[in-house]
Order: C-alpha cells, then sequence, then structure tokens
C-alpha cells in the first residue's frame, strides 16, 4: 500500500504541475481578485475532485464506458464553456485575466461554484480516476473500496496544495503587469489561444473511457 501511496503521488505531481482548465481558472482569478478569490475558487475545484472520486469508488463513472453517448455529451460541455472564455478573453473591449477588475468582483458563493463548474465539465478527471487508480491498488490486501478512496485523497490532497500555492503567488503578478498595458494585451490574446486550444483538442479527442478490471 505504501509504495502504491508513492507512486500515486509523483503521478498526481506531474499531473497538476501541466497546465489545464483548473490552473488556467484559478490563476485567472486570483490574478483578478486576489489570493482569497482564488483560494475560493480552489474549494470549489477540490470539491469536484472529491465527487468524481466518490464516484468512481462507487462504480457511476463506468457509465462513461457502457453510454458513450454521456461521455461525449460532457465533453463537448466542457469544450462549449472553455470556447466561451477564450471568446471573452479575445473579443473587442474584453480584458486580460492578469488585468484587476473592480467591475467582475464575484461574491464567493459565485467564485465557488464557478470553480466546481470548471471541474466538473473535465471529464477527463473521472476517466483519469477510473483508469489510474487500479494500477496502485493491491488486490491481495483486501478492501478495494477503502484502498481507492486513500488513494484518491493522495491525488486531492497533492493537487488542491499545489493549486493553492500557485494561486497564492499568482496574485502578485497583478501589480507588476498593471503597469506594462502591452503585456497585458499580449496575455488576452495568449490566454484566449490557449483557452481555445484546449476546447478544440477536448471536443476533438476520440479517445474513449477505459474500464479498470
Amino acid at each position: 500500500m505504501t509504495a502504491g501511496l508513492i507512486g500515486i503521488a509523483l503521478v498526481s505531481l506531474g499531473m497538476v504541475l501541466t497546465p489545464g482548465p483548473n490552473m488556467i481558472y484559478l490563476v485567472s482569478r486570483s490574478i483578478t481578485q486576489g489570493r482569497r478569490a482564488g483560494l475560493i475558487s480552489l474549494t470549489g475545484v477540490a470539491l469536484g475532485f472529491t465527487i468524481y472520486l466518490a464516484a468512481t469508488c462507487l462504480g457511476l463513472t463506468a457509465i462513461f464506458a457502457y453510454v458513450p453517448a454521456a461521455y461525449t455529451a460532457l465533453k463537448l460541455a466542457g469544450a462549449a464553456y472553455l470556447l466561451w472564455l477564450a471568446w471573452n478573453a479575445v473579443k473587442p473591449g474584453g480584458t486580460s485575466a492578469f488585468e484587476p477588475r473592480e467591475l467582475s468582483v464575484e461574491p464567493p458563493r459565485k467564485l465557488f461554484a464557478m470553480g466546481l463548474f470548471t471541474c466538473l465539465l473535465n471529464p477527463k478527471i473521472a476517466i483519469l480516476y477510473l483508469s489510474l487508480l487500479p494500477q496502485f491498488i493491491d488486490q491481495q490486501m483486501g478492501h478495494v473500496l477503502v484502498q481507492s478512496l486513500a488513494l484518491g485523497s493522495v491525488q486531492i490532497a497533492i493537487g488542491t496544495l499545489v493549486n493553492g500555492i500557485i494561486a497564492i503567488s499568482a496574485g502578485s503578478l497583478a501589480a507588476f503587469l498593471a503597469r506594462r498595458p502591452v503585456w497585458l494585451r499580449v496575455q488576452r490574446y495568449f490566454m484566449g489561444a490557449v483557452l481555445g486550444g484546449i476546447a478544440i483538442r477536448l471536443a476533438t479527442d476520440r479517445s474513449k473511457a477505459l474500464l479498470a478490471a
């Protein structure tokens, strides 16, 4: 069990350091509204991880494998959401995610909901749990459900901790970029391109859910 915990900890660290929708949202929110807003959003993301983990451990994510339409629908919904974020970044009159905007400040409840929404619209998280956790489970030890919960908890802890550090440090960029409007414009288009690229990749990805034996 110890080897499994160490293994999934290393995999989780590599995953969280790879830029994705959750990281992009948290960085954007932290720099737009400050560290507190980023951390509140992070609690929503963490709840999303927990929901997917619980669903995986109970076997509910197998629906994605048995009902391909459900997997496709959620994937396309996530892609549409990312495209919407991309459009808001590059549309005429749009502002940079790194630019403080007083009028765009959201209440804690909405920050939490948006963090949760961003996480839940990433079906790869569900598939990741379904295909990754079984690789670190020792069936000879029994208690597969307990092992799954323990391994998943390690992933959530690492993901939350690292994303929290990123959200806290991201806020310091606001003052730096506020004095450099050209960089703000460059960042706005770069962020839009990244979000659009992720959305297209997610929408065109033809991979299917894998069932763990």
